[in-house]
């Protein structure tokens, strides 16, 4: 099966950066439409990013203009960069992929272990 590894969470500044990455492994890993989710305490886990089948992004409201996802296709890697970080972006974000663009939480098949990203100020 697909296996999603992320990595580069942690902690910044209100109004910093940060670049989250994920790749998949395994049969098939080239074919996953791969994204981003995120969660906070007693929430519900909730859509950030993901790239269609076109290519194309498709980003929450509250993250446009701000996050940014990026391809390596030869390395089934995408990088998410998050620019002028809020507080309310804290929270664990999980690498997500399915079969098809993962809009929705009932569309994911595979999902990474997360990775906290905690903005202080």
């Amino acid at each position: 099966q697909v296996q999603l590894v992320e990595s580069g969470g942690g902690l910044v500044q209100a109004g910093g950066s940060l670049i989250l990455s994920c790749t998949a492994s395994g049969r098939g890993a080239s074919n996953v439409n791969m994204g981003w989710f995120r969660q906070t305490p007693g929430k519900e886990r909730e859509f950030v990013v993901t790239l269609t089948q076109s290519g194309n992004p498709v980003y929450e409201d509250s993250v446009k203009g701000r996050f940014t996802l990026s391809k390596d296709g030869a390395r089934n890697t995408v990088f998410l960069q998050m620019d002028s970080l809020e507080a309310e972006d804290t929270a664990v974000y999980y690498c997500a992929g399915g079969r098809l663009p993962v809009l929705f939480r009932q569309r994911v098949d595979y999902w990474g272990q997360g990775t906290q990203v905690t903005i202080s100020s």
